[in-house]
């Protein structure tokens, strides 16, 4: 694998995160890492949405008229959020989680990290790469999902993935770890924790 197509898979994962890096998609991050298995699945359905339209528009790129892109791009990428959405409707384990998510599911085709790489890679570059840079920052950003998620539902109900993890422990769940302002201190927390590893993020 050449230094180019490592950095297109591993700077989105790492220190050019979506989410505490360029700070995309915070509000979906805050309403959905409740329970894992919803920053889970929303997690994975942001991963294949952004990794399969970079891939199509790529493919697209040189017969889209420059007028037109941006519905193009809005039609591609709400085909992609349809598909999704029934997927998860048509099986049984995960049909709880998509009527858990409701409208954030659908509300992926404004998500700024989906629209983002297609403008700033997916229309300039290889079909390979672009769906490559469309999965790692899908990663990246289920990355943060799943960390936060980890804590709220942990701290907030004692489970993991629905799992009695310290209720048996007689831990008492914090009903203020569930609510959206801490998966914000959550977030800050990491992104302090970034910005104290990598020091050119660090504000002169």
């Amino acid at each position: 694998m050449d230094a180019k197509l490592k950095e297109t898979i591993l700077n989105p994962i790492f220190k050019g995160n979506p989410i505490t890096v360029l700070v995309l998609g915070i509000c979906s991050s805050l309403a959905v890492t409740v329970t894992m298995k919803g920053a889970l699945v929303m997690a994975l359905s942001v991963i294949a949405v952004t990794g399969i339209s970079s891939l199509i528009l790529s493919l697209l790129r040189n017969t889209i008229p420059s007028r037109v892109r941006i519905i193009v791009q809005l039609v591609v990428v709400a085909m992609m959020v349809i598909l999704v959405d029934q997927i998860l409707k048509s099986f049984e384990a995960t049909y709880a989680i998509d009527k858990q998510l409701s409208v954030y599911i659908g509300l992926i085709i404004t998500n700024c990290i989906v629209m983002g790489r297609i403008e700033a890679f997916a229309l300039g570059n290889k079909p390979w790469p672009s769906f490559l840079d469309g999965v790692a920052n899908g990663a990246g950003y289920g990355m943060i999902l799943i960390i936060v998620a980890f804590f709220r539902e942990l701290l907030g109900s004692g489970t993991l993935f629905g799992v009695d993890i310290l209720n048996w422990l007689g831990y008492v769940p914090n009903n203020l770890v569930i609510l959206p302002p801490f998966a914000l201190i959550l977030l800050g927390c990491i992104v302090w924790v970034q910005r104290s590893i990598q020091k050119d993020l660090q504000e002169k």
